[in-house]
């Protein structure tokens, strides 16, 4: 079994200061990184460096709201002046303002949008600088979502930040492939702050934190466990023996491990001439709408009573 030895390498995790950000900053820095750690709320941030240099690690903290270039410029420098370099950006930091369309208001979706969307184009911008100005490569690890993939209900600001995640690592592992950079994007599952409000996990979350395993319906089936289960992923794409995977869309969660198909054509049809719209209605039902895709992140599969 290969072990990942990120010795000598330096990441920044933006919202690390709890849930799967901090479970990615102390397998990080497990794994032999040095790690700056991230949060808009100090004692948070402070917090998560003690409980990472507990373990062994080595860490910092820099307090700054992602969003602006102002403060990515300021999660680089930082590690950069503490630790010589940059080889490694985790963005996950994140924030949501939940509602339907028609209640979702500018504020709603530009706050959303301003952290997840813009936070990861600042980031990874700054990073992307700072590690072909090294000129040894580095890994660029975005944080996705399940709602980017497949849309979820109250969730357009959310869903739509998360699909253009994914979209951006896609197009910059294709740019940043000739510095040695690689682009991915993780889809966890977990139970966090942003997973404990779905009715069907509440009772399994909170027996969790009773210190109850979860089910292995929910672990094998729906691929849902700890922030720590999701955290493996990150130290394995930020090592050597990820160097050939990049511009992908990983899912992680409980037990399971997966890879999301990248959007493409799965049914054609053609008209001699071009459509018109009543060709368009006549071949519909048979052809490419014979099977129309869901959308929507599944229920969970419960067991029956």
């Amino acid at each position: 079994m290969p072990t990942i030895d990120l010795t000598g390498k330096v990441a920044v995790v933006t919202g690390s200061g709890r849930g799967l950000g901090l479970a990615y900053a102390h397998a990080l820095a497990a794994a032999g990184a040095r790690v700056v750690v991230n949060d808009v709320d100090e004692a948070v941030a402070e917090q998560a460096v003690k409980s990472v240099t507990e373990a062994g690690g080595r860490a910092v903290a820099e307090v700054v709201a992602v969003g602006t270039s102002e403060a990515a410029d300021r999660l680089v420098a930082r590690a950069v002046a503490e630790f010589g370099r940059l080889d490694i950006l985790v963005t996950n930091a994140g924030i949501l303002r939940d509602k339907v369309l028609w209640k979702m208001t500018d504020a709603d979706f530009d706050s959303v949008v301003g952290v997840h969307l813009k936070g990861t184009f600042t980031c990874a911008r700054a990073a992307a600088v700072r590690m072909r100005e090294q000129g040894e490569g580095g890994s660029l690890i975005l944080v996705g979502s399940p709602a980017g993939q497949r849309g979820n209900f109250g969730q357009t600001n959310y869903a739509a930040a998360k699909a253009g995640i994914a979209a951006m690592a896609r197009t910059w592992s294709m740019e940043l492939a000739r510095a040695g950079i690689t682009v991915n994007a993780v889809v966890p599952v977990a139970a966090t702050a942003m997973t404990e409000t779905i009715p069907a996990f509440a009772p399994y979350v909170e027996a969790m934190r009773r210190g109850e395993p979860l089910p292995g319906f929910l672990r094998r089936g729906e691929g849902f466990g700890t922030p720590e289960d999701c955290a493996a992923l990150v130290p394995f794409l930020a090592s050597e023996a990820a160097r050939v995977v990049t511009g992908q869309c990983i899912g992680i969660g409980g037990d399971r491990v997966s890879l999301w198909s990248h959007p493409q054509e799965i049914k054609t049809a053609y008209a001699d001439g071009g459509w018109t719209p009543g060709t368009l209605a006549d071949a519909w039902p048979t052809s490419v709408g014979a099977e129309p895709q869901t959308v929507g992140i599944p229920a969970p599969k419960l067991p029956e009573a």
